[in-house]
């Protein structure tokens, strides 16, 4: 195995507005069939990296790549069929001159390593790796960034009848208890991001308190990253269809700011740069 260079991941933009932003966005780049926002637009490769292409000029601190749909309800793919989708998009974005920083969302070891050996630089893992326990050997081995997402449930599931008593309260003790987990393990704590997974086990209420309260687990130190985009909590709240909710993704994405969400999943990478430039020009004058 080569030696691998740590790339300092959460450090916030790294775009020619690094001077006066304070956050990062992370463009999805779904290269599935069936993702609930864009699922088959985007599911050759010609296709996936010509968007993953477009969102880096758009504004995309980093491209978050995705070969299996982990919607409500999703189908599991094979491990095969999810590198088959990952693998060639990931690998011509790094062969590239000044290759951006890359996201690969996967919840597998053997993804994983394929991704991580092909240059990803970030692996995020909706299941915190309870889905493939062998993850952990994989994230201690090679050190790359690191999502930790909190999910009640399995996609199948996770929305048939989520329940709290306190949810920020409940899914900050699930962060300092995996967060605790990981580093004995030996992976470096500065390589983590914390995700509290709106939509992923959540009702309305749910996902509002944990948008509200990120202050609730701030005492671990590490950012937290927000994933609201184009999701059913507005239609929960507006009664959104799903081509209707941009607007309301970027009025959430910058109360997120203000609440002090650090880096931003989304679809539409152009809009969200716009939200964050035209919150710190706001937050400066």
């Amino acid at each position: 195995m080569a030696e691998r260079v740590q790339r300092p991941v959460w450090t916030g933009r790294t775009g020619p507005l690094a001077s006066r932003l304070c956050a990062g966005v992370m463009g999805i780049v779904n290269l599935t069939p069936d993702s609930f926002f864009d699922g088959g637009r985007h599911d050759s490769p010609e296709a996936g990296l010509a968007y993953a292409r477009r969102l880096v000029q758009d504004g995309a601190d980093m491209l978050d790549l995705g070969g299996e749909s982990s919607r409500p309800g999703a189908r599991p793919v094979t491990a095969a069929e999810e590198a088959a989708r990952v693998l060639p998009v990931l690998k011509a974005l790094k062969a590239a001159p000044n290759p951006p920083a890359v996201s690969v969302d996967t919840c597998r070891a053997s993804t994983a390593v394929l991704a991580l050996e092909a240059g990803c630089d970030v692996i995020n893992d909706i299941s915190a790796q309870s889905f493939d326990p062998g993850l952990t050997d994989v994230l201690v081995q090679y050190r790359p960034g690191y999502v930790l997402m909190h999910c009640q449930g399995t996609p199948a599931t996770m929305q048939d009848h989520p329940r709290y008593a306190d949810p920020a309260a409940e899914v900050a003790s699930f962060f300092e208890r995996e967060l605790s987990r990981l580093v004995r393990a030996g992976f470096p704590e500065e390589n983590v991001i914390l995700d509290p997974g709106i939509g992923f086990g959540k009702k309305a209420v749910h996902n509002l308190a944990l948008i509200r309260h990120p202050e609730a687990w701030a005492h671990l130190g590490r950012p937290s990253l927000m994933g609201l985009s184009m999701k059913s909590l507005f239609k929960d709240l507006l009664g959104l269809e799903t081509a209707r909710r941009g607007t309301a993704t970027q009025v959430a994405t910058a109360l997120a700011l203000v609440q002090g969400y650090a880096w931003h999943r989304v679809h539409d990478v152009q809009a969200t740069s716009q939200t964050i430039a035209l919150f710190q020009a706001l937050s400066e004058a």
